[in-house]
């Protein structure tokens, strides 16, 4: 099998600097005018502004010591990313040190980056012509017409949290009926501050996650519990409280069906630090969250205040820079909080009329400006958060590195709850199953503070739940 040499485009980089080291021992070559792209990208304060520059820096330290001879001959990609023996970098980075021959048909000018980055891939073919020469690139219009060449083009996958978005963790599991015939011969028992806890041994517990939802499929006898901890295959498991129940009110609402008594368990354990929500529009994402934090900062007193932060990413064309302070640039982006606060105002003698008064849009502004923070994600680097209830809407246009930034500005008694629908993505190069949010669900799954939901039924009205399965 010959050698596999990778040519990288700008945008892979661009995407991930430590791309550079991911492609264990395999060559990877760089073209000329990859990093004239680098460069024309490095300033600013943005996210592709940032990678291009740590792509510099590591190819710096790459290049410090070596020669003109070694830099012809290949540099050694020594690297151990995140500790993983697996995925040890042992190829070596080539650079282009020449001009070559252009060998692109008449009808794609060599002048644009694109073509020049598959004239130059073209031609490598005669240098490395015992290597298995491949284009990587996140550019769709790019694999076309690499393909259209007969280049070898592959996207680049090594970003990918899952291979199929269906395998992402839904936070719930349905029993089997003969579940309790194996796991209920040495089960314990035992009340501890008015909640059921259980002790279970059995083959299945070693594939639960701490946190998750376990539930029979017996509509007569229905069992609801959630997984508290796990020890080989043992498992203590806590019956759920139910929110649809008129008498577990939160903020005033209850949950309209299991999903979302499920998560208003997780949103209302102070026990959980992190709580990731998915679902389309209309499960009650924000609802849930905004009740759950209003009960438990306003009420309970456990935060201090809560802080609502989304990626300003606009659905239509851009209308420019907003004016005034950040909350108010924030407000237009704000529109979800804006609703469910008013839903969350409304008082059970109240009409439609005196919904939308003075007063009830006064009572909005006085929560808004006390204890509701309006945030830029722009702005929370280098921030410590303490005693905080954090919503960060709209996550699922955060790549994995944004996420992390954020989740790690968190203090003592903070809590993190990441909402968004990995169905809408509007930020090129993110997929379902690169986003940052898919990212988190599957890396917190096994820690006993997170918990995770996915939302399936939409309760916002028979109207929006038929446009979102004929539209």
């Amino acid at each position: 099998m010959s050698q596999r040499l990778f040519v990288l485009d700008t945008n892979v980089l661009m995407h991930d600097p430590t791309a550079l080291f991911r492609f264990q021992e395999h060559d990877l070559f760089l073209p000329m005018m990859v990093l004239e792209e680098l460069d024309n990208n490095k300033k600013g304060r943005s996210e592709v502004a940032r990678n291009a520059r740590q792509t510099s820096r590591f190819l710096d330290d790459l290049i410090s010591d070596a020669t003109q001879e070694q830099i012809e001959d290949g540099i050694t990609l020594n690297s151990v990313l995140n500790s993983d023996e697996n995925n040890i970098s042992s190829g070596k980075l080539f650079f282009q040190t020449r001009s070559y021959t252009a060998t692109l048909p008449d009808y794609l000018p060599g002048s644009l980056p694109d073509n020049n980055i598959l004239g130059t891939t073209l031609a490598l073919h005669e240098k490395f012509e015992h290597h298995d020469i491949t284009l990587v690139t996140k550019d769709i219009n790019l694999r076309i017409k690499a393909a259209a060449l007969g280049i070898k083009v592959e996207d680049y996958h090594n970003d990918r949290v899952l291979e199929d978005v269906d395998l992402l963790y839904t936070g719930t599991i349905k029993l089997n009926d003969d579940f309790w015939e194996q796991h209920a011969r040495e089960m314990d028992s035992w009340l501890e501050e008015g909640r059921t806890f259980y002790k279970l041994h059995g083959p299945e517990v070693k594939n639960w996650h701490p946190n998750a939802f376990i539930s029979s499929q017996d509509e007569e006898q229905p069992f609801e519990a959630l997984v508290r901890t796990i020890d080989g295959d043992t498992a203590v498991i806590e019956t759920t409280k139910d929110f649809q129940n008129s008498s577990h009110t939160v903020w005033g609402i209850n949950a309209r069906n299991q999903e979302q008594s499920y998560a208003l368990n997780l949103l209302m354990d102070p026990e959980i630090d992190f709580v990731s929500l998915i679902g389309m529009a209309g499960t009650g994402k924000t609802l849930l969250t905004l009740a759950a934090g209003l009960e438990q900062t306003l009420e309970q007193k456990l935060y201090s205040e809560i802080i609502m932060t989304r990626v300003t990413i606009p659905v239509g064309e851009d209308i420019g820079f907003l004016p005034g302070t950040e909350e108010e640039k924030m407000t237009p982006w704000m529109g979800a909080l804006m609703d469910n606060l008013e839903v969350l105002n409304k008082t059970d003698d109240a009409s439609d009329s005196s919904f939308s008064s003075e007063w009830g849009q006064a009572v909005t502004n006085d929560l808004i400006s006390n204890r509701i923070k309006i945030r830029s994600i722009n702005f929370m680097r280098g921030r410590t958060f303490l005693n905080r209830y954090i919503i960060i809407d709209e996550a699922q246009n955060l790549t994995s590195h944004q996420l992390k930034t954020l989740i790690t500005r968190s203090g003592p008694g903070t809590k993190i709850v990441c909402l968004g629908n990995i169905a809408q993505i509007d930020t090129p190069y993110l997929t379902e199953t690169t986003s940052g949010l898919t990212y988190v669900i599957d890396r917190f799954k096994q820690w006993e503070h997170s918990g995770h939901i996915t939302l399936i039924r939409g309760e916002r009205s028979r109207l929006a739940d038929f446009a979102s399965e004929v539209l």
